[in-house]
């Protein structure tokens, strides 16, 4: 790879910022799924006593997205500060 073509510091931080926003895509998915799957699981399913289990993945993937939120709010800021001040 040449120089020319080499990526700076804010390029792999806007890839990592693209990448961070697709996972927290399909974390909000997730969490939506496994709530789907809980409302079952303690209605229709109660008997079968696994509610807690598809809640506590539930807790556990949600803790994920909101992780996925705070890295790249944390992030954009870290890429808006790397950007040139405006020429006067």
């Amino acid at each position: 790879m040449s120089d020319e073509n080499a990526k700076t510091p804010a390029d792999h931080i806007g890839d990592t910022v693209a990448q961070l926003k697709e996972m927290r895509h399909y974390s909000k998915n997730n969490v939506e799924t496994l709530t789907a799957a809980w409302l079952l699981f303690d209605g229709e399913l109660s008997k079968l006593k696994q509610a807690e289990k598809i809640a506590d993945l539930m807790d556990r993937q949600g803790q994920l997205h909101e992780a996925l939120e705070t890295v790249i709010t944390d992030l954009e800021e870290v890429l808006e500060k790397m950007k040139p001040a405006p020429e006067e």
